[in-house]
């Protein structure tokens, strides 16, 4: 599964297609009549009010008072309406709002384009309030021409520009609408005086003439402005007399031909215009026939027969579930009552929520109370309850009220099993589905992975981390195909991960040189990093080949087969890279493990890429600004100092929770107490057996090659390709004993690029030594003279 480098192809932007609304044939019915008659009636009440509505305006305010009647022809609500769109609405303007009801109905009932409905309105609206303005003139007089919003638009404009101003003001509106609605130029309107100045000169000068050729004003308008053409019976005069223009129209709109006039003769002639429904591209009809011949592409097909693993393989504990302690409840309750008391803060009420490990009492203080005062108290109330890890939530986020998070005496496992077994992950339709653990409130708490995009995690030692990440990679094993999710697993521990070494075949990515998958060696992991940032670009540039924004909308057109494999297409599988130890990592190679993981983190969102990063030492110089920036989903464990918490949560807590497997989950906004999941090392080895047993694709997921910086150098530089400065540079490095490409640079007065070449080929020569970081490269001849020895051995 070698990745193949992608071309880059000129692709056509797909047409942007309008959004169906999907409706049966008896809901068209419905909602198209119901639409048409409601037209219909506003219509017959606005044509009412202009007789009824002065002796209507008492009875609007006795509107549910039965015994009053209206003289609208549709009584009450014809008198309510009318007055609504009428006077206190756009005036007479509002008759269009009928028709435009009526228009609906029509559309719906006829499954007419609803982008051209949506234009119709769009359009009408504009207008209507470009009348309702216009008849504002007028409103001393007839008030109800324009009604309440013309009256007052008017006024405000009449206030800044004048009536003479607001006039001029109306007309450039109107010559606006014509020019975008219509397309009218200045040449429509020339034509169109010139036509009629025309037509009634030839009236005047020949009254026997009575078939005058009637064609269409402007054959470039749109095809809105067909409908205003029949209102100009307008005569043009052509440069070519004897022929005549026929407007071409489609087949169920074809109007009667116009008479052709000839010379000889007069004849009338029938024509038939059909009309063929635009053609998709050629891409469409290749894809839309593979489909139909072979249907969608199966990324799944070649291991069609996998199974995923069965709920059996994970541990039922019998003590799961919550049990409630009665007494110890009551006890709690009463000790935080009184401690409250002794600081004279009063409780109006409290509220206890049982979970797995943690009981939330809920309180609302009395009026006056200062929340500060009760978040103040939070090892007092630790000490009066004996217990460990008192979190106070004042206040807690979305609610009225304050929460003094309560460890259980008696806590309650909550097993791998009945979180993947609930109804929230089963039917989850997330990306990359991941079931932490329960809530307080008992709930299994689901996630998506490619949401958040990335999930940094921190801990102290023996809290439950590599427990996390088991119930995360256990999660996407019980929910997702090998054909669908990859994962890149580093483990400097090379303890914690090495179960998952059975699904290599099935689950894993490695580079391809690597015997191993579970990455354990530290300068693997830099090339590994490097070699996830060339995938990155390298589906970057098959999304902008494809003109998709994200992995989600390019697999959803692989499999529709609108991408070509021969361009280097193909169906992206989600990768998720697992960092155990994150901060023996920067230990020990530092920048160039964090360069990458920046890099992944900033820009692998889209692609399909995500970062679980694990570290059980949450410092600010293992958890860098850079990362944290790019990580805002995060997971802290119990953690042994405030400093730390405030490094993973930018928040205190974690250094209150309890320990084996109590967690704080954020993703940006508040935090979630949750019970991570417990998932044990025999339960994963079950699981990896089981999946490992099956048919396996022929090798891991096989990354980019990455060549990295140290290992670019050929040793087999041909003399006769060497610099001329060749033998002078090693005579300087020889005599100064030093191996550095800047004394070359300075020496022979030579840039950067030069005298690292210079460099590469005295090593491949064997007069200095290989590189060595920051250090100056060590110089293997001791003088001159050995120098020239093996200089002249060369070339004889």
């Amino acid at each position: 599964m070698a990745k193949k480098k992608t071309n880059t192809t000129k692709t056509t932007k797909p047409k942007v297609k309008a959004p169906r609304f999907k409706l049966s044939n008896q809901q068209k019915l419905v909602l198209g009549s119901f639409l048409m008659i409601a037209g219909v009636l506003l219509f017959i009440a606005f044509v009412s009010y202009f007789f009824t509505g002065n002796n209507d305006q008492s009875t609007l305010s006795e509107f549910t008072n039965k015994a009053v009647e209206s003289d609208n022809w549709l009584n009450k609500l014809g008198a309510w309406v009318s007055d609504f769109f009428i006077y206190r609405g756009f005036g007479v303007a509002s008759f269009i709002f009928a028709g435009l009801i009526l228009l609906s109905g029509v559309f719906v009932l006829i499954n007419g384009n609803k982008s051209k409905l949506f234009k119709h309105w769009f359009w009408s609206v504009l207008i209507i309030i470009w009348i309702s303005i216009l008849f504002g003139f007028f409103s001393e007089k007839w008030n109800v021409l324009g009604g309440t919003i013309g009256f007052e638009m008017n006024a405000y404009l009449q206030v800044y520009l004048g009536k003479i101003g607001t006039a001029l003001l109306l007309f450039f509106g109107l010559i606006i609408y014509l020019a975008i609605r219509f397309r009218m130029t200045f040449d429509t309107f020339k034509n169109m005086f010139s036509a009629v100045k025309k037509d009634i000169s030839d009236n005047l000068k020949d009254s026997k003439t009575n078939d005058d050729l009637i064609v269409p004003l402007d054959n470039d308008l749109s095809a809105e402005a067909e409908d205003i053409k029949s209102a100009f019976s307008l005569t043009i005069e052509e440069s070519k007399p004897e022929e005549t223009i026929i407007p071409v129209q489609k087949k169920e709109e074809l109007k009667p031909t116009p008479k052709i006039v000839e010379q000889d003769e007069e004849q009338d002639m029938q024509m038939e215009v059909e009309t063929v429904a635009e053609e998709l591209s050629e891409t469409d009809n290749l894809a839309n026939k593979l489909v139909e011949d072979f249907g969608q592409f199966d990324p799944t097909l070649e291991l069609k027969k996998y199974q995923f693993p069965s709920l059996d393989l994970l541990k039922k504990y019998e003590s799961e579930g919550i049990t409630i302690n009665q007494e110890e409840l009551e006890e709690n309750k009463n000790r935080i009552v009184d401690t409250l008391n002794n600081y004279k803060i009063g409780i109006s009420s409290i509220k206890a929520t049982i979970g797995p490990t943690v009981t939330l009492y809920e309180i609302i203080p009395e009026a006056g109370v200062r929340i500060s005062k009760i978040k103040n108290l939070e090892d007092d109330i630790a000490l009066s309850l004996s217990a460990l890890g008192i979190r106070i939530i004042a206040p807690i986020p979305g609610k009225g009220t304050i929460g003094i998070e309560v460890p259980n005496k008696n806590s309650t496992i909550v097993s791998m099993r009945s979180v993947i077994a609930s109804q929230k992950f089963q039917k989850s339709e997330m990306f990359l589905p991941i079931a932490l653990g329960k809530t307080i409130s008992n709930e299994t708490y689901v996630v998506d992975l490619a949401k958040m995009p990335h999930l940094l995690m921190a801990g102290a030692t023996g809290q439950g981390k590599s427990v996390g990440l088991n119930a995360v990679l256990t999660s996407l094993l019980y929910k997702k195909h090998p054909a669908e999710v990859k994962f890149v697993l580093v483990d400097p521990k090379k303890v914690e991960l090495t179960l998952f070494n059975k699904i290599e075949r099935h689950y894993l990515a490695k580079l391809p040189d690597s015997e191993e998958a579970i990455i354990t060696d530290n300068k693997k992991v830099i090339n590994t990093l490097n070699s996830l940032c060339i995938e990155m670009d390298n589906r970057y540039e098959l999304l902008k080949n494809a003109l998709c924004r994200n992995i989600a909308e390019y697999n959803v057109k692989f499999k529709a087969r609108k991408l070509n494999p021969n361009d280097g297409h193909q169906f992206l599988p989600y990768i998720v890279l697992v960092v155990d130890e994150f901060a023996d990592l920067i230990m020990t190679a530092g920048k160039e493990v964090e360069t990458p993981i920046a890099r992944l983190a900033q820009l692998a969102r889209a692609i399909g890429i995500h970062l679980i990063i694990a570290t059980q030492r949450p410092s600010v110089n293992v958890i860098t600004g850079i990362i944290k920036a790019n990580f805002p989903a995060r997971i802290a464990f119990r953690v042994t100092s405030k400093i730390d918490s405030r490094t993973i949560l930018d928040g205190s807590g974690a250094d209150q929770l309890i320990g084996r497997g109590d967690m704080l989950f954020t993703q940006g906004n508040e935090m979630i107490r949750i019970q991570c999941a417990f998932v044990d090392t025999p339960e994963v080895e079950r699981i990896t057996d089981f999946i490992g047993s099956q048919k396996a694709y022929p090798d891991a997921y096989l990354l980019p090659e990455y060549v990295g910086e140290e290992s670019g150098t050929s040793l087999d530089v041909d003399i006769s390709d060497r610099d001329v400065l060749f033998r002078d540079a090693a005579e300087i490095i020889v005599t100064a004993q030093q191996g550095s490409a800047s004394l070359l640079q300075r020496k022979l007065k030579l840039g950067y690029n030069r005298a690292g070449r210079l460099i590469d080929q005295l090593e491949a020569a064997g007069i200095v030594g290989g590189f060595e970081g920051s250090k100056a490269r060590q110089v293997l001849m001791p003088d001159l003279t050995a120098l020239n020895q093996l200089l002249d051995n060369e070339t004889s």
